[in-house]
């Protein structure tokens, strides 16, 4: 086999990267290039979007589901591409920007399954003036490796030698099917309303959802009128982990690579019918317990704030989809009967809704939240470091991590995390966790997209747009700004829990938010926060069980404790009998 030669070029920021023709003179004598078109039968007009490369050298899955953080990630390397035309050929060459390879010009010789896939955006004229192309969610939950209209081809063998010349052409004759909508239950509905908000925002119809789980003897009741609970966290297809059936005695056990657990799988099935059982059962409390669906151009759900970037979703939540449920499904439509808990995402969605809408909610369970505090923007302190992917030093260039398991050992850094997102997407549009925290929390630039927090390339960090996240979503700041007015609205309200060993080190914001709270005064928080030793992301506050088997059971855990505290809290002659049967 021929050694391949290795180029290292002098790279300058990628976000510029786009449609190379094939006229365009090789880069260098020797180069392996990819050129992808689709055909007609698939598009008639042109389109605009991510043209993604993916290699695998392994079988195990197509190669665009094997893409992570961790070890055991394959290839990707993307350009962007603006009006590309049926039988249009976009290069892919050494000037890519690629993940966990920079460049094709580095890639070994050998053999390879390669893939190659066109995420689609489309162009919306917003309400600031803006015009943006971006990918819209189309109810998969913002992944561009499942993403309905995306085109793509199937994965195909080839040996590959890059001390060659040669031209390989891929054509995306193959499109992601669309998602059939679930099926309402007895138990189970779902919502979708055009929010006027959103609209007015984006310049074009945009849609709020929700998967409702009714209470026991929801339809022979109809005097009772119920407490709402926003279970918050990532894009819910339908209302998970309630089963009516027992579990499928014929599934073939998985391995949960994350809990290190055979048949985990089996275990869900599991608890997803013993809730069904407590849910139904003569003791659990009656409430109307609601998941949101609010996907959106940037990311699986949009943090249930506003936003400069992603417009009111605060304010569409709480003023639109919200009294549309309550209206719909006898909710007692007050604050004080209406509760938030959720973790990770949720987590930090749950304590910024209760922070940001004070009075609309009677408290929050916040598990593992995102970071609540940007001293800790998970390893970062956005205020005070000079660089998020390596530790400030004048001789030194010691990588911060990203990702870790109880024991510390760590199988991804910052800088890696930044680059997959930035190969899978310039202008914060990768749809994944780094680019819906700049876009959430920060201002929008120049050209209209998010402006980011920190070079995606270097990782520099921007103060000026740092201190724009701390005036305004940095939620410890934020409460200790305003905790003479807020304080009075909050007492008792806040719960926040997390495991010491975080694999995200979302703990370290919570340290920080727990010294604040505690210092209190006029009023005293007089809320809860609480640590698992040792424990993962999610935990939830359960010493009793492993992650694996607590984060199952949040609503067992949570509701029960949300009834008391409505009850105990409801004003004078509020209804709190008609839903206690």
């Amino acid at each position: 086999m021929k050694k391949p030669r290795l180029r290292f070029l002098p790279w300058a920021p990628p976000l510029a990267a786009a449609v190379i023709l094939l006229a365009t003179p090789l880069a260098s004598p020797a180069e392996v290039r990819f050129a992808v078109s689709f055909p007609s039968a698939r598009s008639k007009t042109p389109l605009d979007g991510r043209m993604l490369l993916l290699l695998s050298t392994n079988g195990d899955a197509e190669p665009r589901f094997q893409i992570s953080d961790g070890p055991a990630t394959q290839l990707v390397f993307g350009v962007d591409v603006e009006g590309l035309a049926p039988g249009a050929e976009a290069v892919i060459d050494a000037s890519a920007f690629g993940y966990p390879l920079r460049s094709l010009a580095e890639l070994p010789a050998g053999e390879y399954h390669i893939q190659a896939l066109l995420h689609r955006y489309e162009t919306f004229h917003r309400s600031d003036g803006h015009t943006v192309k971006l990918p819209m969610d189309r109810g998969e939950g913002q992944r561009w490796n499942a993403a309905p209209g995306n085109l793509y081809c199937a994965p195909r063998k080839l040996a590959i030698d890059p001390g060659r010349t040669e031209t390989v052409r891929l054509v995306l004759d193959k499109e992601i099917p669309p998602i059939e909508p679930p099926k309402d239950t007895k138990y189970i509905r779902h919502e979708r309303i055009p929010s006027g908000l959103l609209t007015r925002f984006w310049g074009r119809p945009m849609h709020l959802g929700a998967c409702i789980l009714l209470p026991e003897g929801f339809d022979e009741h109809p005097e009772a009128r119920y407490p709402l609970v926003i279970f918050h966290g990532h894009f819910p297809y339908t209302f998970g982990g309630f089963r009516e059936t027992p579990p499928d005695a014929n599934l073939k056990p998985d391995y949960s690579e994350r809990f290190r657990l055979s048949g985990y799988n089996r275990i869900q099935e599991e608890y997803a019918h013993q809730f069904y059982k407590e849910w139904t059962g003569k003791d659990f409390p009656r409430v109307i317990l609601v998941e949101i669906q609010h996907a959106n151009p940037y990311y699986d759900d949009s943090y249930a704030v506003n936003s400069a970037n992603l417009g009111p979703y605060g304010d569409a939540i709480v003023r639109e989809l919200i009294p549309h449920i309550e209206k719909k499904y006898r909710g007692l439509g007050r604050g004080w009967a209406r509760f938030l808990y959720g973790g990770s995402t949720g987590g930090w969605e749950a304590l910024a809704a209760q922070v940001f809408y004070p009075d609309e909610f009677n408290g929050c369970f916040a598990s593992c939240p995102d970071p609540i505090d940007f001293r800790a923007y998970t390893i970062v302190n956005i205020y005070e470091h000079r660089n998020a992917y390596f530790v400030d030093s004048p001789w030194k260039k010691t990588p911060r991590p990203a990702l870790r398991n109880y024991l510390g050992e760590v199988s991804a850094t910052l800088e890696e995390t930044g680059h997959r997102e930035l190969a899978l997407g310039t202008h914060s549009r990768s749809g994944d966790q780094w680019d819906i925290w700049q876009a959430v929390f920060g201002p929008v630039g120049g050209d209209g997209y998010p402006k980011p927090i920190w070079d995606k390339f270097t990782g520099e960090i921007d103060r000026e747009v740092a201190e724009y996240w701390k005036e305004n979503y940095d939620l410890v700041h934020i409460l200790e700004r305003d905790w003479k007015t807020l304080g009075p609205k909050l007492e008792g309200k806040i719960h926040i829990y997390v495991g010491d060993m975080d694999n995200y080190y979302l703990n370290n914001a919570v340290y920080l938010a727990e010294a604040f709270l505690e210092s209190t005064k006029a009023p005293y928080y007089a809320g809860e926060v609480d640590y698992g030793d040792r424990a993962e992301h999610c935990w939830n506050g359960d010493h009793d069980r492993p992650n694996a088997i607590s984060r199952l059971r949040y609503h067992q855990m949570y509701i029960p404790r949300i009834v008391t505290r409505i009850e105990a809290t409801a004003p004078p002659g509020s209804d709190i009998k008609s839903w206690r049967y």
